[in-house]
């Protein structure tokens, strides 16, 4: 084999989230427009804070903000954003003052909220914020936030839930990036039946109708690995293809 193989001997301690951030709930993020280079983040719960916190570590600028100045304070002193300010998001005077309605992205992250989770909504977009993402709590709070305006709907309670499903039943699978409700990209472990086997001998495509992208660990990664590639227990490789033929790939952690 040659000497470029990735050594198997780091992988089990490394953590999952070759594709994704952090938490599932963030995944909308890569669907953010490329221009987007300031954000202002309402409502500064556990989503708002990971977010903000997300956003900041990229390097763009975020402003936060909330009506409980205690969670506005936190913020600061967790030095998760750029500033952060405490406001009412309900009133189009405080958004204003604040200069939301300048920025390229506002993300409305109240979700338990419904009724200030719309009225915020409608104000920032009516305000000329081009891009609103807001967070929804239910498929009916979803289609208000689309009707008032909201770009992108996201449901990070509903998207945990099922990357924890997945977890439980495929624990094998160390990292999943749904591109449409069909299809995935995954990063799986090395099942013991492909251990010692080139990609070639396991016929993986013929077999599952998944393509390799790439095969390695934390240090290293072989992308479109050649089919005399000799896969290795304590590796992973990450795969492309519909969620039926994913599940049908029998992994083990």
């Amino acid at each position: 084999m040659a000497s470029n193989q990735p050594n198997s001997s780091s992988k089990g301690d490394r953590p999952k989230g070759i594709f994704s951030l952090d938490i599932s709930s963030l995944k909308f993020l890569t669907n953010l427009r490329k221009e987007s280079r300031q954000f202002a983040v309402i409502g500064l719960g556990r989503f708002g804070r990971a977010v903000c916190e997300t956003l900041y570590n990229m390097g763009y600028e975020v402003l936060g903000t909330d009506v409980d100045e205690k969670l506005v304070a936190q913020a600061l002193t967790d030095k998760i954003t750029s500033s952060a300010i405490q406001l009412d998001c309900t009133e189009v005077s405080a958004l204003r003052e604040a200069g939301i309605f300048e920025l390229d992205t506002v993300i409305v992250a109240i979700g338990n909220y419904l009724e200030e989770s719309i009225i915020t909504t409608l104000n920032v977009k009516e305000g000329g914020v081009k891009y609103v993402v807001a967070k929804a709590s239910s498929s009916t709070h979803g289609k208000l936030l689309k009707k008032v305006g909201a770009d992108l709907v996201v449901y990070p309670e509903h998207e945990a839930g099922c990357e924890l499903a997945y977890t439980l039943t495929k624990p094998g699978i160390l990292d999943r990036f749904e591109l449409d409700p069909d299809n995935s990209i995954v990063e799986v472990s090395i099942p013991e039946e492909f251990d010692g086997k080139t990609l070639a001998e396991i016929k993986i495509r013929s077999r599952f109708g998944l393509n390799v992208l790439a095969v390695g660990n934390d240090d290293k990664f072989v992308i479109n690995p050649p089919p005399q590639f000799v896969l290795q227990k304590g590796l992973s490789m990450v795969v492309i293809g519909s969620n039926k033929d994913i599940n049908r790939l029998e992994v083990d952690q």
